[in-house]
């Protein structure tokens, strides 16, 4: 490690940043001349909601890539249900025994902030959200983070070290107003220097009383007004943004918007998406519970096995055009009218394609929107 605590690209591509058990499995297994030809599925027993959407493959792909083995997914950017295999690793155990933790947590991650993401889309509806939480977490995984947000279906995001290609989101921090006499002062810099093509939207909540500062950053040429710390009042939040937008509209600025950040949950996005026209979520997003994938050894050399509480055997999802799925055995009939979904990734150690972010996050809402 370097003078940050975190684990270097080649430390996890070696497979050296794993569980010790896994060393030790492999010790014993390599003295007793132990290496099984083994199929394993990922799955999640239970999630936070009814559905989940993965991601995180284009890490697992890259991780994994030169092993001696084929891996199967489901496409990123899909919507997958408890007990359905997201993944599935067919070879020698011992030759990828040890990746196992880094392949989770790649995906148990990513696969937690997309699946925020989308359930925040589909509470506000038609209003923008945008992904500003990245600082709730170590800035080693920042791009990681805005990624899975992105094809989670946000319109945009706050870290710089997004990947190329999301559009890049902010307004002003406190701090920014603080150093100016006064918040209009602030404002007005910002209106001549901010580059053209972002958005003039003025933090409002700085010093006064919102509704105040809302009409003074509207005179100043506000495109919008951002109220960020409304519940640290301890005040009804719906009844300030009521408040600022009907200040707003009797003084002639009914082009103006509000832009809500500061603590939303999803719950806080559905029910102030009728009087808000963006929000920032943070927490809700960058902090999501991740899913809680497992790895679980389901054939050996060719017969079907499982441990205590999973089912044995290689399977297949089937997703109609409706969005719904049925879970099969492998080489069952499939069902008329349905599309299996796991599709090969990898052949014998080689990467046959890598996800497309932009196709996954399409994919995502093509689905949602079908669904709803």
């Amino acid at each position: 490690m370097g003078i940050f605590q975190i684990v270097g690209e080649e430390e996890i591509k070696s497979g050296q940043s794993t569980d010790i058990y896994f060393i030790r499995t492999e010790d014993i297994l390599t003295i007793e001349d132990k290496n099984p030809a083994v199929t394993v599925e990922i799955t999640a027993s239970s999630l936070c909601n009814d559905w989940g959407v993965f991601c995180g493959l284009s890490d697992a792909l890259n991780l994994l890539e030169g092993l001696d083995i084929d891996v199967y997914a489901i496409p990123e950017g899909s919507v997958f249900y408890p007990g359905e295999p997201v993944m599935r690793i067919s070879g020698n155990y011992r030759d990828f025994a040890r990746y196992e933790t880094a392949l989770l947590g790649m995906i148990c991650h990513a696969s937690g902030i997309a699946s925020s993401a989308a359930l925040i889309k589909i509470c506000a509806g038609d209003v923008p959200v945008y992904s500003f939480g990245s600082r709730r977490q170590h800035p080693a995984i920042a791009g990681m983070i805005e990624r899975s947000a992105w094809i989670g279906g946000v319109e945009g995001v706050s870290n710089t070290s997004a990947p190329a290609g999301i559009p890049l989101a902010g307004t002003m921090p406190h701090a920014y107003v603080m150093c100016f006499d006064k918040p209009a002062d602030a404002w007005n810099a910002f209106m001549r220097h901010a580059p053209p093509e972002v958005s003039r939207t003025m933090l409002c909540d700085t010093y006064c009383d919102e509704k105040r500062e809302a009409l003074s950053a509207a005179r100043a040429g506000a495109a919008s007004v951002r109220l960020d710390t409304p519940r640290s009042r301890k005040g009804d939040m719906r009844s300030i943004i009521e408040e600022v937008r009907w200040e707003l509209d009797v003084n002639g600025f009914t082009d103006v918007g509000i832009f809500l950040s500061g603590g939303l949950t999803a719950e806080d996005v559905l029910e102030y998406r009728d009087i808000v026209d963006s929000f920032g979520v943070g927490g809700a997003i960058a902090n999501a519970p991740v899913v809680d994938f497992s790895l679980d050894i389901i054939e050996i050399e060719g017969l079907p096995v499982s441990k205590r509480g999973k089912k044995s055997g290689v399977k297949e999802i089937y997703e109609f055009e409706d969005g719904e799925h049925l879970l099969l055995p492998a080489g069952a009939v499939p069902p008329e009218g349905a599309k299996p979904m796991l599709k090969n990734f990898i052949r014998k150690g080689q990467i046959l394609s890598l996800p497309d972010m932009n196709k996954s996050r399409a994919r995502l809402l093509a689905y949602l929107e079908k669904s709803a």
